[in-house]
């Protein structure tokens, strides 16, 4: 512990420097292209990090943003597999089916292999493109798997839940190495950091780096090792201790990271993006695929309401923010508008690549507003868009369809109201009629959720099973 503090405290005095240094980290950037660093949190409540006044100590998370910028207003989709597929893809994931839930350990489906992923298209602008820890967008067939979908470098469970410890869901092993099982000892967070700090040590600067380090914690089942168990012991309920370990876990890597980085003189010319894949969980439904029933769930998104699962706030805008020395404002925060699939283009742009295979995108490049401050170009957020249900924003305005019945609308003004406790619908038939107009566009072109689709098809093949009733001698068995 007190190694990686150190490590700590170097990282963050030298990314503070390198900060204040504009003039010499523009000129780097000028000449080589920027090394990028994506780090992805599971479940992570929006309060849960210092910078947004929680007792759960990030300080590495902290420091990033206090030498970076705030993203808060930033979007992503209600739950893992549509987020992450969003950002590989730069679409919205009604666009080719991921839009409902997750994929589950034992279906077969992923993300569509016609689709141009961001992997790919840095890998062409030149880009040595790596994957450590989680992907969930594909585990059945190898064809979805990372290695396939344009990373050079694979590493980590490619399911959306394990075990810290033995690395299983179910018994079975889910545990990767460029495509490979691995079997090894060791808590997860920790071995993702390893193998993190491992890749940037034998990269080779003059080749510009992607690593999209996608951590599983703070993910249920809430586990920790009893070094970071102990300094929680003021807390009592044990998930919330074990969460806020996880957590401090994750950040202790994030440190190690940052060092590494900064040993290779790569990190004056590392763009580094932070963000959660969704809100912290509140409903137990949502926790994952564990038994949840004896288990106080730990999160907590401060003011937001709700949380994973959910179209309101809680569980669609996340703790996020963006660092690269002397391009991104120190200290600032950026209160507008953003979405995950801004990211691909974004990204893209600044990597000098061309987006030209993709499908057409929902993202827009929003680097003028990141690094010098102008308008975001985006003034609608789709939350998500399923057969029954939606949630849209446009400008303050956010309204959620809720198409099953009872059928419900809600609507509500983020900025005056941004905890959504004022439905103001009745009052606003006029936005409302607006916005489900718009929510009926998407609809109508929508793929069909393909979760939805194969549940139907089960359900359909059920209907042709023979009646289940009692065997006749059961029957006579039972009579009085």
């Amino acid at each position: 512990m007190k190694t990686i503090h150190r490590q700590l405290l170097i990282a963050a005095v030298l990314v503070c420097a390198l900060a204040l240094n504009g003039a010499v980290a523009a000129a780097n950037a000028a000449e080589n292209k920027p090394n990028i660093l994506f780090i992805v949190a599971d479940d992570l409540g929006w309060k849960d990090v210092g910078f947004h006044g929680s007792d759960i100590k990030t300080p590495a998370i902290d420091t990033l943003a206090a030498g970076g910028a705030k993203l808060e207003q930033f979007y992503v989709q209600p739950m893992c597999t549509p987020t992450r597929a969003s950002l590989m893809t730069g679409r919205y994931p009604l666009r080719y089916g991921l839009q409902t839930a997750v994929i589950p350990s034992a279906y077969t489906y992923g993300l569509p292999t016609d689709e141009w992923l961001l992997p790919q298209a840095l890998k062409e602008a030149g880009y040595k493109t790596a994957i450590i820890g989680k992907w969930h967008l594909g585990h059945a067939d190898q064809k979805y798997w990372p290695r396939q979908r344009g990373f050079d470098y694979q590493y980590g469970p490619l399911i959306g839940e394990i075990d810290y410890f033995t690395h299983e869901q179910h018994g079975v092993v889910d545990w990767y190495r460029n495509n490979k099982v691995v079997v090894e000892k060791g808590y997860s967070t920790t071995l993702l950091g390893d193998d993190a700090v491992k890749l940037i040590s034998a990269h080779d600067p003059a080749t510009p780096l992607f690593l999209y380090l996608a951590f599983n914690s703070p993910h249920a089942p809430y586990q920790a090792t009893p070094e970071y168990l102990d300094q929680y012991k003021h807390i009592n309920d044990p998930s919330r201790r074990a969460y806020a370990a996880s957590i401090t876990t994750m950040d202790d890597q994030i440190a190690r990271v940052l060092t590494a980085l900064d040993q290779k003189k790569m990190l004056a010319n590392t763009l580094i993006v932070f963000m959660s894949d969704n809100g912290g969980t509140f409903n137990k439904m949502f926790a994952g695929e564990g038994d949840m029933s004896k288990v106080k769930i730990p999160c907590d998104n401060g003011p937001y309401r709700d949380g994973k699962g959910s179209l309101y706030e809680g569980g669609t805008r996340v703790v996020a923010l963006v660092n690269w020395p002397g391009h991104i404002k120190v200290g600032s925060t950026v209160d507008q508008m953003f979405h995950v699939v801004d990211w691909y283009p974004t990204l893209i742009g600044l990597a000098g690549g061309q987006p030209g295979k993709a499908k057409p995108l929902d993202g827009m490049n929003v680097w003028p507003t990141l690094s010098e401050g102008h308008a975001s170009p985006r003034t609608e957020i789709v939350y998500n868009v399923e057969p029954f249900r939606a949630a849209i924003r446009q400008g303050d305005w956010k309204l959620i369809w809720k198409t099953l019945l009872p059928a419900s609308v809600e609507l509500y003004n983020i900025a005056n109201d941004p905890s959504e406790k004022s439905n103001v619908a009745t009052q606003h038939s006029d936005i409302v009629a607006t916005l489900q107009q718009r929510a009926n566009e998407l609809a109508a072109t929508m793929v069909k959720p393909m979760l939805l689709q194969i549940e139907l098809k089960a359900m359909m093949q059920r209907l042709k099973m023979p009646p289940s009733l009692p065997a006749e001698l059961e029957s006579l068995d039972e009579e009085p």
